[in-house]
């Protein structure tokens, strides 16, 4: 099973940028460039809910709350994906994972705290 690890969380003003960066690891490069990668959040108090996910050779799907602030973007060489957080809101609160295959049986990250202050 691969493994995921995020990084690039942290405290940033509202107006702020932030990436996040999720790298994966006991995989192959071959493999790797057929995953379906996803960024999903989970505010306090609330569910999970999915940020943006990719599937190799589709369109990058948004939710509507982060579409033009949000970029997500897959780099195959270093097994890796990001997500560029622009005008960060306090709304963007949450804590932020990777996940790769699917919310239901995929694997996920650890998570990474993003605290969005006013």
């Amino acid at each position: 099973q691969v493994q995921l690890v995020e990084s690039g969380g942290g405290l940033v003003q509202a107006g702020g940028s932030l990436r996040l960066s999720c790298k994966a690891s006991r995989s192959i490069l071959s493999t790797f460039r057929g995953y379906v990668m996803a960024w999903y959040r989970q505010p306090p108090g609330k569910q999970r809910e999915l940020v943006a996910r990719e599937r190799p050779g589709s369109d990058i799907q948004y939710a509507d709350s982060v579409k033009g602030r949000f970029i997500m973007s897959r780099d195959n060489g270093k097994k890796t994906v990001h997500l560029q957080m622009n005008s960060l809101k306090v709304e963007d609160t949450a804590v932020y994972y990777c996940n790769e295959g699917g919310e239901q049986f995929g694997s996920w990250g650890q998570g990474t705290q993003v605290t969005v202050s006013s």
